[in-house]
């Protein structure tokens, strides 16, 4: 068992409840309600699914491989990847954030601190 990889999956899997209760109420729902043109308002619906399953894989690979569960091999490298893409989205959320005019966007689109825990997690697990 490694417990940095556990507590990564763990932070992981409340991000994905939080995606799906808070991010569909607060984000998706709305957008399928506003008055824009179809073609962006379902490339948006399927991007948030994109996210969905993204977030729903990443967290089972990381308890899975947490819990030391054979995957086929060492998860070093499916580890760091994950977390490497949990860094890019952190990255890309605080430079749209505050880049973005929203008064205390950083604070306001926070999911990056979520994205920079897992992150930390899964890459001290693969140094344990």
């Amino acid at each position: 068992m490694n417990w940095f990889i556990i507590a990564a999956g763990i932070v992981g899997g409340m991000t994905t409840i939080g995606h799906f209760l808070v991010g569909s109420k607060q984000f998706l729902s709305p957008m399928l309600e506003s008055q824009f043109d179809q073609v962006p308002k379902k490339v948006m619906h399927s991007v948030f699914h994109y996210v969905s399953v993204y977030l729903v894989l990443s967290t089972a690979a990381l308890l899975l491989a947490g819990f030391g569960v054979d995957l086929g091999g060492d998860t070093t490298v499916l580890v760091r990847f994950i977390a490497a893409n949990y860094v890019a989205f952190a990255l890309w959320q605080i430079i749209i954030a505050s880049t973005s005019g929203i008064p205390n966007g950083v604070f306001k689109l926070f999911q990056w601190v979520f994205f920079v825990i897992i992150a930390a997690c899964s890459f001290l697990g693969t140094l344990s």
